[in-house]
């Protein structure tokens, strides 16, 4: 893989990712942009003990901008985007309204309240631009092209890890209006957080929990667990294995894993990213098939924090959807938003035979 580095005009690093081989073209940016704001701050929830990312900055953030105006594609016929080069592969830069940033400021917060500590809210956020085509969606990649995404998010995992105060990385994409996605150009993100988010730390005192009651991994016994009852499996290769949890919380999940173990996306090797590239469109695409319009989903790796001292980390990628019947999404409504206690409308078992067949 071959990676180019530059910079935008406010400072920004831009970076190009391509396969050996292949020509990159940097161009400058001659935009005169604002400065980046680094007013992000953290509030700790006394509640929860959980912390919360204020960002009124992106209030202002590009909303739903028309096609001739997406700030994704690549620079041409006089207009200036993110990117400046006129083609690309696969392009990654800091985020231009980013929640976390490697400048934030401590400000001048008082909140007048001695339970909620205020923090500046380092870290870094970061755009992934999969494809240059506009038109594209990650399913409609060549294997090349997602193997050249995956060494990107190896790259950037082990690149954001050794920042200070970064304690973990993740790598995912959005895709649809209904879940959210303001921008249509084929794209994800990358957060790298001064904390462990709270799913991670709630998965890794149950792993906890389960080596101390049974001296096992949490994730191989459920991996070993599913590919025995078969039931809910999706599609095995020879390094990895996509199921539909037992207990899916969404009406459209699909989880996958490495066969063998790792903890973060840089560990994966050559052979196992190779083959990824190709169960990962073949999911995309079952997932597409369900409907008669292309499935609104979000693409979430679950990497373990940069210090896993326990050793209970297990890389694995969660595939879902909000889209429960061709004209139905399946809203959080109150138990989900008010208790975090989840109601399914599709059986795991039905989904899973339904992927199989599509």
């Amino acid at each position: 893989m071959k990676r180019t580095t530059t910079t935008l005009a406010d400072g920004r690093e831009l970076l190009y990712f391509a396969a050996d081989g292949e020509s990159v073209h940097v161009q400058p940016d001659p935009r005169r942009l604002p400065a980046v704001s680094t007013a992000s701050q953290m509030r700790l929830d006394p509640l929860l003990g959980e912390w919360v990312m204020m960002a009124s900055h992106r209030q202002h953030r590009t909303f739903r901008p028309p096609e001739d105006d997406c700030p994704l594609c690549p620079s041409a016929n006089g207009r200036q985007t993110e990117i400046p080069s006129a083609a690309y592969t696969v392009a990654v830069f800091e985020n231009r309204f980013p929640s976390l940033s490697p400048h934030a400021g401590p400000g001048h917060v008082d909140v007048r309240h001695p339970l909620v500590p205020v923090r500046p809210g380092y870290g870094r956020c970061e755009v992934v631009c999969f494809t240059s085509d506009h038109h594209a969606r990650f399913a409609d990649l060549s294997h090349d092209q997602v193997r050249v995404v995956v060494d990107a998010w190896a790259d950037r995992t082990e690149e954001l890890s050794a920042l200070d105060g970064v304690e973990q990385v993740f790598c995912f994409e959005n895709r649809g209006p209904e879940i959210g996605v303001t921008l249509a150009h084929p794209h994800g993100q990358i957060y790298a957080y001064p904390f462990v988010t709270p799913r991670t730390r709630r998965m890794w005192e149950v792993a906890r929990g389960h080596r101390e009651r049974t001296g096992g991994n949490l994730h191989a016994d459920v991996i070993a667990a599913e590919r025995a009852a078969g039931l809910r499996v999706v599609a095995e290769t020879t390094d990895w294995v996509a199921f539909v949890p037992a207990a899916a919380r969404w009406p459209v999940e699909v989880h996958v894993y490495p066969l063998r173990r790792v903890r973060s996306i840089p560990e994966l090797d050559d052979a196992q990213r190779q083959e990824f590239a190709g169960l990962y469109l073949d999911l995309l695409r079952r997932f597409d098939r369900l409907y008669d319009a292309p499935l609104p989903y979000i693409s979430a790796w679950h990497q373990g924090p940069v210090s896993d001292d326990d050793d209970l980390g297990y890389l694995h990628l969660q595939l879902f959807s909000v889209r429960r019947a061709a004209d139905k999404l399946k809203y959080l409504a109150g138990s989900e938003s008010g208790m975090d206690a989840f109601i399914t409308d599709v059986l795991p078992e039905d989904l899973a035979r339904r992927l199989r067949e599509v």
